[in-house]
């Protein structure tokens, strides 16, 4: 009876033991020694573990030591159970998993690009296989499910620029050409290119002004926001124009009437020396400069090894340890920023 029982699930015990040892393997090859492939392939690792996973299982079933048609049922089974899973999670993971798998063919956005999504606004820090990570203004890190993000629209702001702009009102007594004129100014200061000024609105008591700029260096959109508000301010109040509501009602009585316009002071002003970015989009801008790396060295990688046929094999063997180098590099990038914070 003892050998019966050998011999009947010495074969489940080996593919046991075979498909944990795959398991092991691919776990520590796609993602610890393939972790420098960046997080845009995390789906691709993930999605390979789950498929060997469920291979696995349908193999020890299969070498069970039961009948065929008991076997048939357990299979019947584990279908049932799958099919069941997919059915009532259809809204949830499934519908998540087959959007990040759109996601990863249409590639809307990257890591470290600026989205803006129903009301939340930040810089993307992951993509993961179910959602995707932004941090927003205040750095608070907002996970967002990927089938929300496939049915709603996203906001992508551009890598190679962007429009910022500012709206203020003015009143009638000020003429809209001299307004123009210190506005651009306003946006030439703030070191936007191809500034341009449109009236939007003539109310009852007041004017409209949209002053508006081509921001080059998105990663400073917070700071240069913030910056064209102040340079509007001091462009107008130093020529003594008054910014108003479009609600205000102007009741002068006279040409003489004192106006309290504040203007720029004459001490020198404090200089903030950390950026607004710097602090509230820490882990975006690492990520993203992560991936610009990766880029880079892999790209030097590929040099070296299209390089190494035609050498001489004492330039190969330094070839080769320059490419072990920049492989150390990559891996203890990864590592790095897969160091919790609060570590």
């Amino acid at each position: 009876m003892s050998n019966n029982f050998i011999s009947d699930w010495l074969p489940v015990t080996v593919t046991l033991a075979t498909f944990a040892i795959l398991t092991w393997i691919a776990q520590r090859l796609l993602f610890n020694t393939l972790k420098h492939t960046g997080d845009e392939n995390i789906f691709a690792r993930q999605l390979a573990m789950l498929t060997l996973m469920l291979v696995g299982l349908v193999t020890v079933v299969i070498m069970l030591p039961v009948s065929e048609s008991l076997e048939l049922q357990i299979l019947s089974l584990i279908g049932l159970v799958l099919s069941g899973l997919l059915a009532f999670s259809s809204t949830t993971l499934f519908s998540n998993l087959m959007a990040g798998a759109l996601m990863r063919f249409t590639q809307p956005f990257r890591t470290g690009d600026f989205i803006s999504f129903d009301t939340y606004f930040g810089r993307v820090t992951e993509l993961g296989l179910f959602d995707c990570e932004i941090q927003t203004q205040t750095r608070e890190l907002v996970s967002i499910p990927n089938s929300a993000l496939v049915k709603k629209p996203v906001s992508v702001i551009r890598r190679s620029g962007t429009i910022i702009s500012v709206e203020l009102s003015l009143g009638y007594d000020l003429h809209h050409s001299r307004i123009d004129d210190l506005l651009l100014q306003a946006a030439i200061q703030t070191e936007l290119e191809e500034p341009f000024v449109h009236i939007t609105h003539l109310g009852d008591f007041s004017v409209s002004y949209k002053v508006s700029g081509l921001l080059v260096e998105v990663k400073n959109l917070l700071t240069a926001r913030s910056n064209l508000h102040r340079h509007v301010l001091d462009c107008l109040h130093d020529n003594d124009i008054e910014i108003m509501s479009p609600t205000f009602i102007s009741q002068h009585a006279g040409p003489d009437v004192e106006r309290k316009i504040a203007h720029s002071p004459a001490f020198n002003q404090v200089q903030s020396v950390t950026t607004a970015e710097d602090v509230v989009f820490d882990k975006a801008e690492q990520a993203q400069q992560q991936a610009s790396d990766k880029v880079a060295i892999l790209e030097q990688i590929k040099s070296l090894e299209a390089q190494m046929p035609d050498t001489e094999k004492d330039q190969r063997k330094a070839m080769e340890r320059r490419i072990d180098t920049l492989q150390q590099e990559l891996s203890e990038i990864k590592s790095v920023v897969e160091t919790p914070e609060d570590e």
